[in-house]
C-alpha cells in the first residue's frame, strides 16, 4: 500500500515595505532636460514560486496625491485635471499577468499598468529578485528593481505647451523605475 503525500507549497507571500521602496519617474522638459519626481506611498504584494516563475504574481498601487517633484507649483499642476487628476483617480496600479525569465536569468514582469483611469499592457524589466535575509529584527526581506518606459498620451495624460522656438514644454515618454524592498507575509 502507497501512502500520498500533499506537494509542498513553492509560493511564498511577499509584502511591499513602503518604508524602503520608491517609485520614480523623469520626462523630459522643453526637449532639454529631464524633470525627475518621485511617488512616496507605494503598496502592494508578490506571490513567488521560486520553483517556476511563472506561477508568480505581483501587484501594486501607487498614490498618485504623494507626488514630488522639490516644486511645490508644479507638483500641484501634475495633481490638477490637467495631468492625474488625482480628486478623481488618486490611485496608480499595476497587476501583473506574465512573469518570465530572459537569458541570463534577469525577469521580465507583463502586465496592466492603469493610469488616470486609463489601462495599458507594459513589461518591466527587473533586476533581481536579490536572495532573501533576515533583518535585525527577525523579518525576511527581499528586494528589487524594475524599469519601463510608456507614452504618457496613452494613459489620457495629453496636457502640454508649444514652445515659441518650436517643439513642446512636457516630452511624451516617461522613464518609470522602482527599487522595491518586500517583508515576507
Amino acid at each position: 500500500m502507497s501512502t500520498v503525500t500533499a506537494p509542498v507549497a513553492t509560493t511564498t507571500t511577499w509584502n511591499i515595505d513602503s518604508v524602503h521602496s520608491s517609485a520614480q519617474f523623469k520626462v523630459k522638459h522643453m526637449m532639454i532636460s529631464n524633470v525627475k519626481g518621485d511617488f512616496t506611498t507605494v503598496t502592494g504584494s508578490l506571490k513567488f514560486d521560486g520553483e517556476n516563475i511563472a506561477n508568480s504574481y505581483v501587484e501594486a498601487s501607487i498614490d498618485a496625491r504623494t507626488i514630488n517633484t522639490c516644486d511645490a507649483q508644479r507638483d500641484a499642476h501634475l495633481k490638477s485635471p490637467d495631468f492625474f487628476d488625482v480628486e478623481k483617480f488618486p490611485v496608480l496600479t499595476f497587476k501583473s499577468t506574465r512573469i518570465s525569465t530572459k537569458s541570463g536569468g534577469e525577469l521580465t514582469v507583463a502586465g496592466e499598468l492603469t493610469i488616470h483611469g486609463v489601462t495599458r499592457p507594459v513589461v518591466f524589466e527587473v533586476e533581481g529578485p536579490s536572495a532573501p535575509m533576515k533583518d535585525p529584527w527577525g523579518n525576511t526581506r527581499l528586494g528589487l528593481s524594475a524599469s519601463t518606459r510608456i507614452n504618457r498620451k496613452d494613459f489620457g495624460l495629453t496636457w502640454n505647451a508649444a514652445l515659441e522656438t518650436g517643439g513642446i514644454l512636457v516630452g511624451e515618454e516617461v522613464a518609470i523605475n522602482l527599487d522595491v524592498q518586500f517583508i515576507k507575509a
